[in-house]
């Protein structure tokens, strides 16, 4: 009597498939977070990248204007209030009123077209009085800064620009007499917080 042989199907069983699709299932879970983790890394790090690529263009606009100062007796050439400062500068067709401030968090820059008159300049002065930090004129540079600081090299030391005596007070209005020259500093120092920490900046001033 020939014994009943049971011969197996080609095929998987359907454990055995329950087993391959958790095994993929875990692999494609594995592989999408490693490829998630890759493009947020990505990410930061073009952030980061355009971020300092910013930041070195802002403090290059920065050197360049503290370079240019030049003082015209119709306003103070250099003045720092705590919150914005104030400086004149040479620039193509006369003299430019620029004023770096902090509003907010984020560190603008607003410039007035050049004067070749002192009435002009005076009136860009006062103008520069009363900037709310939505003006057109007025660029926002860079955000997240929470506080800063200047300090002017003068006698070989550094001191509080505030409290410096380098600033004069500005002009009332109309007036046509022009202030007291003072002396410019050798240097301005910046301290500014940004959420990368804290960034001190040299500038050595052109007094000719």
């Amino acid at each position: 009597m020939t014994p009943n042989l049971r011969v197996r199907s080609p095929g998987f069983t359907l454990v055995e498939v329950l087993v391959a699709l958790l095994i993929m299932s875990v692999m494609a879970v594995i592989g999408w977070r490693g490829l998630d983790s890759m493009a947020r890394s990505r990410d930061i790090g073009q952030r980061a990248s355009e971020r300092t690529l910013l930041l070195g263009s802002v403090i290059g606009q920065w050197e360049q204007d503290l370079q240019s100062v030049q003082d015209t007796l119709a306003v103070p050439a250099l003045a720092f209030d705590g919150a914005s400062l104030r400086l004149t500068r040479r620039s193509e067709g006369g003299i430019q009123l620029v004023v770096w401030s902090l509003r907010e968090g984020v560190w603008r820059r607003w410039a007035a077209p050049a004067a070749t008159r002192v009435s002009d300049l005076q009136d860009a002065w006062m103008r520069s009085l009363q900037l709310q930090g939505a003006e057109p004129a007025q660029l926002k540079l860079l955000d997240g800064a929470t506080s800063w600081q200047l300090y002017f090299h003068q006698g070989g030391a550094w001191s509080n620009a505030q409290s410096s005596g380098v600033q004069a007070a500005p002009p009332a209005t109309g007036a046509s007499a022009p202030t007291a020259r003072v002396q410019l500093p050798a240097g301005v120092r910046m301290v500014i917080e940004l959420p990368e920490g804290k960034l001190t900046r040299d500038v050595l001033m052109r007094t000719s």
